[in-house]
């Protein structure tokens, strides 16, 4: 099985809190094809100040300055890599989204180095490397709008309130995790919730919805930004996470073979609703 720490950069979907780190640090055991059959488990622990577009960085990095071109940082634009190179806080959060925007987009033979020098003048390098491969195109080209909205709904599906690691199960139609195997399918059972959205649109947003029957469970497991957490003033949204409520009531029914949800509504203005396919349905342990 193998189990990551990770953390995002604009907006720990849930509160601003703190995220983990060592992305791309695998624990295994076991036998190879145990591995594999776990492929498709992550850590999470991306903040929601991380996703949030300069809400509450102002000189962090906007991921609709980074779409047009390839993540490189040859091809970033002088704004952005000054963004990731920056030593205070808005540097910080800058890396942490793209360690975490890297690690939904590329496959593990791609990865991206990006290097700064820290507040004490010393010269600090970090090489976040992929894992899902939900848009590995992006290594060479634009991010299209279709990798937009699944690289968005991984990182809104790896946000964490709390900025803790939860281990999970993430499930989409992308060939990339689409099939869950009977060992991850077993072991993480508790369907949570599902996210999708456009981080990088013009106007940004992501949504999520929740499993209701499970929502207590969830919780407890520090897992609020599909359930919403509860603060002092009622329920409140991951930052730009906006809650829709009940799954079943926006959502198709869950895929009979590989646990997903198909499809969500993302705009119910019109009628009939408009509806997202770009979805990342999550379960737990």
């Amino acid at each position: 099985m193998r189990r990551n720490t990770l953390a995002l950069l604009m907006i720990s979907l849930g509160t601003l809190v703190g995220c983990g780190d060592a992305e791309g640090v695998y624990e295994e055991e076991g036998t190879v094809e145990d591995v594999a059959e776990m492929a498709l488990v992550e850590g999470n622990a991306i903040q929601p100040n991380a996703i949030q577009p300069n809400a509450i960085q102002p000189n962090a990095i906007q991921p609709n300055a980074i779409q047009p071109n390839a993540l490189t940082p040859a091809a970033m634009s002088p704004s952005s890599l000054a963004a990731l190179q920056d030593p205070g806080e808005a540097g910080h959060m800058s890396r942490m989204f793209m360690r975490y925007a890297v690690g939904c987009a590329f496959d593990p033979s791609q990865s991206l180095t990006v290097t700064w020098t820290d507040e004490l003048g010393m010269t600090q390098t970090e090489t976040y490397v992929g894992k899902l491969g939900l848009a590995p195109s992006w290594a060479t080209g634009p991010l299209d709008e279709t990798g937009q909205r699944w690289v968005s709904a991984c990182l809104a599906a790896r946000t964490n309130w709390y900025g803790v690691t939860v281990t999970l199960s993430m499930r989409a139609p992308h060939d990339a995790i689409k099939h869950a195997g009977i060992v991850e399918r077993y072991s993480y059972p508790k369907e949570e919730g599902a996210f999708w959205g456009n981080l990088f649109a013009p106007t940004p947003y992501l949504q999520s919805c929740v499993h209701v029957p499970n929502t207590d469970y969830v919780r407890s497991l520090m897992r609020d930004c599909a359930a919403g957490h509860v603060g002092p003033n009622g329920i409140e949204s991951c930052g730009l996470i906006a809650r829709r409520g009940s799954c079943d009531a926006v959502c198709d029914s869950l895929d009979p073979n590989n646990g997903f949800r198909p499809k969500c509504v993302y705009d119910g203005t019109v009628s009939p609703p408009r509806k997202t396919t770009e979805v990342v349905t999550v379960f737990l342990q």
